[in-house]
């Protein structure tokens, strides 16, 4: 009996120590990704049922201690989850799989996140891994072509800011720029954001974007920064460097065909002796002033952490040298994220960022304008650097010159960031505070030299082209804004009930000053350029400015879904601004969504793997405005007579509506979502319709107050944008390739619904011809307001034939223009052709927008090309429209084309003269397709860089803007406005460049 139960126990212990060892035994292994098969530092290796678990270091090796019969579970963001059952094994290698699942992906939603498949609004998203593909100097850039909806105006000129389109236009003197929220800090400006930091950008599109009540009216722009994660360090070294050159040269008229057009032009001039005066050959003005300019991109980051404390550090160095001789720009700047647990449920953070940038901009308007119009029988300069002297022509002064005697500067240095604290008394509630901040500080100095007349054909100074004194402005602004938000959120599950509600309040305090000042007859050395060392006697000029603006809002919202296919939200905010007499505007949406994929009816489909109905409906406002513009002002010190004695007295110089108010927008949106065979083709359909009621206008003054062309802002306006946007994307993989095609195209109906007593809105002057676009009732934004050409005269029969032209000179002749009698003071044809028979001839503005990508992986090679375009829109040429004397050149294309006795052309005319009014004929189409980028990489094979501790290395080639298919005959068809209402006319804009690059992506 001792026996047996000496074996019992034997046995016992036996099996509690080989329990016991399966308790601790030892795994081991690696993480890789499954299709670059790259390792993956950070995934996170639990113990299923345990609280155990380890997180793969930089080279994506683990050690975990589990049971032989134990299983593990893998999990990354972006992968699919992998539980691995152990089964005695003591080494255990796992290839990771990108997630295909769209539902899973967080979005952001404004003080919050929120999962792709609970939103009921129409929000689009681009991940920074995108974004990265393209070395450009803004985030906006890149998102061309990405999002539906969106549509951004882009420009060659270094530290542009590109212009987005969200819906369309919706406000005029208002600004209609969205609102960019960078970790939570509202700016209008995100020049200072590296690309390389970015981990995903979310556009609210829709009334999910009144959560930000009086700032989301024309859409929010949503950018979150990287972060670091519990691990070991990860240092990346990103670079790039290339070069831009001019993506279309239109091509000017040559040395013959300039002379041949000016004997129909200008017969007076070209009778002169030509050869005193010009050399042989022709100039090439452009090839005088632009060039192949240099971009190169550095970005060096360090990230990683503990449980406790988490860190991100970046610093990037960026250039870009511009296409126009002396143009450049330089910047720097420096991230930190860091984020500290206190205690288990306190956390402290800080995102910050430190940018300096130093450029010099050059004079468009007096330099690259003028290199159209040059004349090409003078040489720009000799081998003994001496200019050709183009005035002494007659023509407009050298560009070339004009460029080399300006030296403008501006140097800009910004600070933006916050703290935040993050409390969760109980596991439901989370109370947050955030003090935001954007502080920028700006010098500007443009100096321009002193240089006297010479008649000489080549001068050192000029010849006619003199300025008899230098000047310097200086300029210095600074702004101060501040956000303090409050926010608590409570979040709990009943069941199948899953309820978000947020609370809380924010202030806003905006401070700006400005000074500036001029003098002339500063010396030519630059240690000299300070305003003292001018002539305080002569032309000294001063200005000092500033703004104090707050704001103090209120903001509520619900979120609510039920078994994951019931969604409901509702958001509320009440906006006070010290913009309005009346302080506080109200703000709402709600939205409803129904996730049709879930119910059991489709459950188990095999073929609908997504199906979501959503609709939403919502008020925002706008404030971009200035400030004051309310408040009647009283102007001192005016001189006038008081018995027969002048005296100084105060008058009030202009009329203000105290009643001013928001502008506001309503939107309704119907959306469908959908996902088809195991969402490897996803996309989503949206309906939507904006208007803007109570916009502000320009209106005139009763007569009986006074002058009778005064105007007034008031609101007296409404607009609407309504339209359908169409997105779709088919991912899979053929063997080893893996590739993903995707496009989206956007239909938008803009249009002014009332201007209810406003006058209509000009803009766009061109030289003689005035004011090229009207904003008027039952037409889009700045359509253009011209004449209408219907050919070209070609015999005297012709010309007797048609209406008389009361055209300010410009009178009818053989190969001159005929236009359309269309209407006459009574609405109805009168026989003269005069400015009531204008017309409306279309607006910059598409009717239709959008982009395709693809996208496509083969073993270590991975290739993407991104096309952005749009149509049913149009330009007006103001390039070959304003004429600054008749001895400006023309377009080579034109100078063939144009009506001459042997050339009976119905489309261009003999000449076109300064006097020539506006009229359809230079109104062109803007519709273009655009390779927006092409990039080729190769990544090399993990196992070649083990040897060298280096976890991955890419290379890659990319091109922007590598061909543009287009219609105009102008530069390019994509422009940016320099206000609303004067879009699309083309008269001083930045040549459009293509760009090449080579880079380099290292992580350690």
């Amino acid at each position: 009996m001792k026996r047996i139960f000496t074996r019992i126990v034997f046995l016992a212990l036996l099996f509690l120590s080989s329990f016991a060892f399966a308790q601790n035994g030892t795994i081991t292994g690696k993480v890789i990704d499954a299709t670059d098969k790259q390792p993956l530092p950070g995934v996170t290796v639990k113990l299923s049922g345990s609280a155990t678990g380890t997180q793969t270091d930089a080279q994506g090796s683990y050690t975990i201690s589990a049971p032989a019969n134990g299983t593990l579970t893998f999990s990354y963001i972006g992968y699919a989850n992998q539980d691995v059952a152990i089964n005695n094994r003591t080494t255990i290698d796992v290839n990771l799989a990108a997630s295909n699942k769209s539902l899973e992906q967080v979005v952001v939603i404004g003080y919050g996140t929120q999962r792709k498949r609970d939103v009921t609004g129409s929000i689009g998203n681009v991940s920074g891994a995108e974004l990265t593909k393209q070395p450009v100097q803004t985030p906006t850039q890149a998102l061309q072509g990405k999002v539906a909806g969106v549509q951004v105006l882009g420009s060659g000129q270094p530290n542009a800011q590109p212009q987005l389109r969200i819906r369309g236009t919706g406000s005029v003197l208002g600004g209609a720029n969205p609102l960019y929220v960078v970790d939570g800090v509202l700016t209008d400006d995100i020049r200072n954001i590296n690309n390389n930091d970015i981990v995903s950008i979310d556009v609210l599109k829709d009334a999910s974007a009144a959560i930000y009540g009086v700032r989301g009216a024309n859409g929010v722009v949503i950018i979150t920064t990287r972060k670091g994660k519990n691990g070991p360090p990860v240092i990346r070294y990103d670079a790039n460097a290339g070069f831009r050159e001019l993506s279309n040269k239109v091509q000017m008229a040559n040395r013959d065909q300039y002379i041949n057009y000016l004997r129909d032009a200008s017969p007076n001039d070209v009778a002169r002796d030509v050869a005193p005066l010009t050399t042989p050959g022709t100039t090439d003005w452009y090839d005088a002033v632009l060039r192949k300019g240099l971009q190169m991109s550095h970005n060096l980051s360090l990230a990683g952490g503990s449980e406790k404390t988490t860190y991100f550090f970046s610093a990037n160095a960026f250039t870009d040298d511009g296409l126009i001789k002396t143009n450049s720009f330089d910047r720097y700047s420096f991230r930190s994220n860091i984020d500290v647990k206190i205690t288990d449920n306190l956390t402290f953070g800080t995102q910050m960022s430190l940018t300096r940038s130093n450029e010099r901009p050059v004079p468009l308007t007096g330099v690259y304008s003028n290199v159209y119009r040059a004349a090409p029988i003078i040489p720009a300069q000799d081998e003994n650097g001496r200019y050709g002297n183009t005035s002494i022509w007659g023509n407009l002064g050298n560009p070339l010159l004009s460029l080399n005697k300006t030296n403008n500067q501006t140097i800009n240095n910004r600070v933006q960031g916050n703290v935040y604290l993050e409390y969760k008394p109980i596991k439901s509630l989370t109370l947050r505070t955030a003090l935001n901040a954007d502080a920028y500080w700006n010098k500007q100095r443009n100096y321009n030299a002193k240089f006297a007349a010479d008649g000489n054909i080549f001068t050192v100074a000029g010849g006619q082209q003199f300025s008899n004194f230098s000047t310097l402005f200086i300029q210095n602004d600074q702004s101060f804004w501040t956000v303090w938000d409050n926010t608590a959120t409570w979040q709990q599950n009943f069941g199948q009930h899953n309820l978000t509600v947020l609370g809380g309040f924010t202030q806003e305090y905006i401070k700006t000053d400005l000074f500036s000042g001029s003098r002339r007859d500063v010396p030519e050395d630059p240690d000299l350029w300070y305003l003292n060392t001018g002539n305080p006697d002569v032309g000294a000029v001063y200005a000092n400015s500033g703004t104090l603006f707050r704001r103090l809002s209120y903001l509520g919202r619900v979120n609510y879904s039920y078994a994951g296919k019931y969604l409901f939200n509702a958001s509320f905010r009440a906006d006070g601004s010290s913009r309005f007499s009346k302080k506080y505007g109200y703000f709402s949406t709600v939205g409803a969504g129904w996730v049709i994929s879930q119910e059991d009816f489709l459950r188990d489909s095999k073929v609908i793997s997504n199906l979501k109905l959503r609709g939403s409906w919502g008020q925002l406002g706008n404030d971009n405005i200035a400030q004051g513009l309310f408040i009647t002002t009283v102007q001192p010190n005016l001189p006038y007579f008081y018995n027969n004695n002048l005296t100084l007295g105060s008058a009030i110089q202009d009329i203000k509506d105290p009643n001013l108010k928001w502008e506001k927008t309503t939107q309704f949106d119907f959306g469908i979502e959908y996902g088809f065979l195991n969402n490897k083709l996803t996309g989503e359909i949206d309906y939507y319709n904006k208007k803007v009621v109570d916009a502000l206008t320009n209106v005139t003054l009763p007569a009986i107050l006074g002058d009778p062309d005064a105007l007034f802002v008031t609101n007296a306006a409404s607009y609407r944008n309504s339209g359908v946007e169409f997105a779709i994307k088919w991912s899979d993989k053929i063997g080893k390739l893996n590739y993903t095609i995707g496009g989206n195209i956007n239909y938008n109906k803009n249009e002014v619904v009332g201007l209810n007593g406003g006058q209509a809105l000009l803009g766009g002057s061109i030289g003689n011809q005035g004011n090229i676009t009207r904003t008027d009732n039952g037409q889009p934004i700045a359509s253009y307001y011209v004449l209408q050409q219907t050919g070209i005269f070609q015999n005297q029969q012709q010309i007797d034939a048609a209406p008389s032209y009361n055209l300010g000179g410009y009178g009818k002749s053989i190969g001159g223009m005929i236009y359309a009698d269309v209407s006459g003071p009574a609405g109805v044809p009168d026989g003269v052709v005069d400015s009531y028979d204008r017309v409306y001839a279309g607006s910059y503005q598409p009717k239709y927008y959008g982009g395709f990508n693809i996208g496509l992986d083969y073993e270590n090679w991975d290739l993407s090309a991104d096309f952005y375009g749009n149509w049913g829109n149009q330009i007006y040429n103001g390039r070959k429209a304003f004429r600054a004397n008749a001895l400006d050149n023309i377009q080579a294309d034109y100078a063939s084309n144009r009506w001459t006795p042997t050339n009976a052309s119905n489309t261009d005319p003999r000449t076109i003269p300064q006097n020539m009014p506006a009229s359809t004929y230079f109104v062109e189409s803007g519709a273009f397709l655009r390779l927006n980028n092409l990039t080729l990489g190769y990544t090399f094979p993990a196992e070649m860089l083990k040897r060298i501790k280096i976890n991955k290395i890419r290379i890659f080639a990319a091109s922007q803007n590598f061909f543009t298919a287009k219609r105009y005959s102008g530069f390019t068809p994509e422009l940016i406005p320099t206000d609303v209402i004067s879009s699309g006319v083309d008269l001083n804009g930045y040549p459009t460049t293509r760009t090449f690059t080579f880079g380099l992506n290292v992580e350690f």
